[in-house]
């Protein structure tokens, strides 16, 4: 049977290959900014232009769901933004910008998914090892690593306070993976793992991970971090 899923940060990198993955046999609502590379995968994909960083445009998800969807069975919260600048020099702008994409649209994609969710519906939420408290950290990722760090214990709260509901709430940080993002952000490095395997095992996870884990942190790196 095709399972609804959402995944956020729809456009590149890993977002990009877990809905290829998923719309071999299931429905995709495919949630991204830009939305030119979703066009035509395949016909299982839905395609919703948002900028998660503005409340206001969750109004276009509500509208999808109210009209396309009686259940919700996966949530990959993908989407994520990466400064890299040194503290002194991040703003609270910054700090704003980074925490409204990387936290507070996580809340409100839960938020407005969960009343079509249901026992055995899966929220998964991408962080990174940087938001493990012990980890190797790097300097100038103040802002993303701090909210990678906030998001995990958001997950950890949530299932605790929905636990009866049968609905599981994970994370997975992950480690090192060769997307554009980290391109961006630090163009010498080479990660030992690409988008197209990282967004494999998340994918496994989504479909699998709720009969194991709940309110759980899953460190996904090959290296350290």
């Amino acid at each position: 049977m095709k399972k609804n899923i959402i995944v956020t940060g729809a456009s590149r990198g890993i977002g990009l290959e877990l809905v290829k993955f998923f719309a071999k046999e299931n429905h995709v609502l495919a949630i991204s900014r830009n939305i030119k590379p979703l066009q035509n995968i395949s016909e299982n994909v839905h395609v919703l232009q948002m900028d998660l960083s503005k409340i206001e445009e969750f109004s276009k998800l509500t509208s999808f769901l109210n009209t396309n969807w009686k259940q919700i069975d996966i949530l990959i919260n993908n989407a994520g933004k990466l400064l890299h600048k040194p503290f002194l020099e991040t703003s609270y702008q910054d700090f704003l910008d980074i925490y409204k994409v990387n936290v507070f649209a996580v809340s409100e994609m839960i938020k407005n998914c969960f009343p079509k969710m249901q026992k055995g519906s899966h929220v998964v939420t991408i962080s990174s090892m940087g938001g493990i408290q012990g980890s190797v950290k790097f300097a100038g990722l103040a802002a993303y690593s701090s909210s990678k760090g906030a998001v995990i214990t958001l997950m950890e709260l949530l299932a605790e306070e929905y636990k009866d509901t049968d609905i599981a709430f994970n994370t997975l940080a992950l480690g090192a993976v060769q997307t554009e993002m980290l391109a961006e952000a630090f163009p010498n490095y080479q990660a030992p793992i690409t988008a197209k395997q990282m967004a494999n095992y998340i994918a496994n996870f989504a479909v699998t991970g709720s009969q194991f884990y709940n309110g759980k942190v899953l460190q996904v790196s090959s290296t350290t971090p």
